[in-house]
């Protein structure tokens, strides 16, 4: 049995410094009490050590962060995969919702909508203004503040490394002691990486902070975070390469991933598998934070206004060159496995998978017709994963014949999108060979190369079990290149917390005055009407304001904390 099945006490108040660590972990747990465990008495040997670096990431980072309401991530669902992810498919457009809680059913609205027939409706209260008049101290207190919840789970996860780093040279090591300390380190600096990531992928500007029980007012602009990112996963390399020990390596890194997520395509990886997945989050941080718009068939379209830059072709070859070298087919990537009790996550609520599995009458997520419109004719991965035994009816935009079944319906070799029975469901955390493979393809497509990015995507299709025929060899153009390949990591990549970004980078999101828009798109009204060449205008917060519960009580003393630029 793993540390997560025996006792969070010690990480979920170990680690309760909620953005930056203001408080040590260390004064705060210094309560005398003989039968609790505390930060001084059990992180000084290296099991200790070991048990404190999984709690800090997957209690303290995805799980239970601490919250001016209780925790984080108790909501609806409960988990960072079900909530911040969850704005990422809502915003995507992938699902839709009608719950009051935490905004679920606001944030994913667009401005308006043209219907087939011209008729044109509005929303009369756009998302930029709802986010911003929720952006409170007082809102987060309620559960309603959208913006709190990925800047806590993610610095809640950043301080937690910061701890792990700071003590791993104190802990007497057995075996090679140089291997297994360099294990915990790479550990520390990926997930270190990786919350970066998140935060300077989603806020218009963020904090650096690479020391526990401290903190600082100097916000720095979102691209400033997405070079600290790129420095840990690079330094997660180094550690790596340092290490000479491979039995004493598995057995670090065998501690330190849950046992019930070691299956599928989790596991130990080997130091190589470990350098192509921060391969691939390198590309991912260059990809998701520049501009590369697709905007109504146009490969060449343009966003007038937007808080980041456009791709160039220097951009393109990076990535080309790190993806060729990211997650191959048979590596092990970073997953998650729910349990029945005691996990990171729950089955029934830790995911947007789970929380849109089920009749679309009752789910908190239901399945977009946005979604559905994405697959080809005859796809297995529809057929297996989908019913229209129901119709979900909602004004404006939301009515939906569609839902997800649960486990899908047994198609032999064919991907299943949802599922609601502990272990079933295989949660992607970090990067996967599909998200590798079609950045490969967008790359080539780019750059020149056509058929090589179609063929990446035939690959995913075929590695999925969509069996639909093959675009390779079609002479399309690249506009119609491009077609497959938006509408493929629509499908594919369904649940793993990138949707927005490709939403935003594509120019989706934006303003149509200002270039953006979504068009030819499916809406299904009240009435039973099919429109299949919607116009829809999401005029959505591209980087998202820091939340009030930071920015008031810790002013910027450098860059602002509002998006200027809308």
């Amino acid at each position: 049995m793993d540390f997560l099945t025996k006792n969070k006490f010690l990480y979920t108040a170990c680690l309760t410094a909620l953005f930056l660590g203001a408080v040590s972990c260390k004064e705060q747990l210094n309560v005398g009490n003989p039968n609790a465990p505390t930060y001084t008495a059990n992180v000084n040997t290296e099991t200790g050590l070991l048990n404190f670096a999984q709690g800090a990431v997957y209690i303290n980072g995805f799980g239970n962060a601490p919250s001016p309401n209780g925790t984080v991530d108790t909501w609806l669902g409960d988990s960072y995969f079900s909530l911040p992810w969850g704005y990422s498919a809502l915003m995507a457009d992938l699902v839709g919702a009608d719950a009051s809680n935490n905004q679920v059913t606001t944030i994913g609205q667009p401005d308006y909508i043209i219907l087939d027939d011209g008729t044109k409706l509005t929303n009369p209260s756009p998302q930029i203004g709802i986010i911003r008049s929720f952006n409170s101290r007082g809102a987060t207190g309620a559960g309603n503040n959208p913006l709190f919840y990925q800047w806590a789970n993610m610095y809640a996860l950043n301080n937690g490394c910061n701890q792990i780093l700071a003590l791993t040279d104190g802990i007497k090591f057995s075996g090679d002691a140089a291997s297994r300390s360099n294990t915990i380190k790479a550990w520390a600096y990926w997930w270190k990486g990786y919350a970066y990531a998140s935060i300077g992928s989603m806020y218009y500007s963020g904090l650096i902070n690479d020391k526990e029980g401290t903190t600082n007012s100097n916000y720095v602009l979102h691209d400033a975070i997405i070079n600290q990112s790129n420095t840990y996963f690079n330094m997660a390399t180094t550690a790596l390469g340092a290490i000479t020990n491979v039995a004493d390596y598995q057995a670090v890194l065998g501690a330190l991933i849950p046992a019930a997520s070691q299956v599928g395509h989790g596991g130990v990886l080997t130091v190589d598998m470990w350098k192509r997945n921060i391969n691939t989050m390198l590309a991912r941080n260059i990809l998701v934070n520049k501009l590369a718009p697709f905007v109504n068939g146009n490969p060449s379209a343009t966003i007038a206004k937007s808080s980041t830059t456009a791709m160039t072709t220097a951009d393109w070859t990076t990535v080309l060159n790190l993806v060729t070298n990211g997650i191959q087919k048979t590596d092990l990537v970073f997953t998650g496995r729910s349990t029945a009790s005691n996990s990171f996550f729950s089955p029934t609520g830790g995911t947007v998978a789970s929380l849109a599995t089920g009749s679309n009458t009752s789910t908190t997520f239901r399945i977009s017709e946005r979604l559905i419109q994405n697959f080809n004719a005859g796809d297995k991965r529809l057929t297996n994963n989908f019913s229209t035994v129901s119709t979900y009816k909602n004004n404006y935009i939301y009515t939906t014949r569609y839902s997800l079944v649960d486990g899908g319906l047994g198609a032999a070799g064919v991907y299943v999108m949802g599922s609601r029975t502990a272990s079933a469901y295989e949660l992607f955390i970090a990067g996967s060979y599909e998200e590798n493979a079609l950045m490969l393809a967008e790359a080539n497509m780019r750059l020149g190369n056509t058929e090589a990015g179609l063929a990446f995507v035939d690959a995913v299709r075929t590695y999925q079990g969509a069996g639909v025929a093959a675009v390779t060899g079609t002479a399309l153009s690249l506009s119609g290149a491009l077609n497959e390949l938006t509408r493929e990591r629509r499908v594919s990549l369904f649940s793993r917390g990138l949707s927005y970004y490709d939403s935003r980078r594509w120019g989706w999101i934006y303003d149509i005055a200002n270039g953006g828009g979504a068009y030819n798109q499916t809406v299904v009204t009240t009435a039973g009407v099919v429109n299949t060449k919607v116009t829809i205008n999401y005029n959505f917060l591209d980087y998202w304001d820091v939340p009030a519960d930071e920015s008031v009580l810790n002013p910027s003393a450098g860059v602002a904390t509002k998006n200027p630029n809308f």
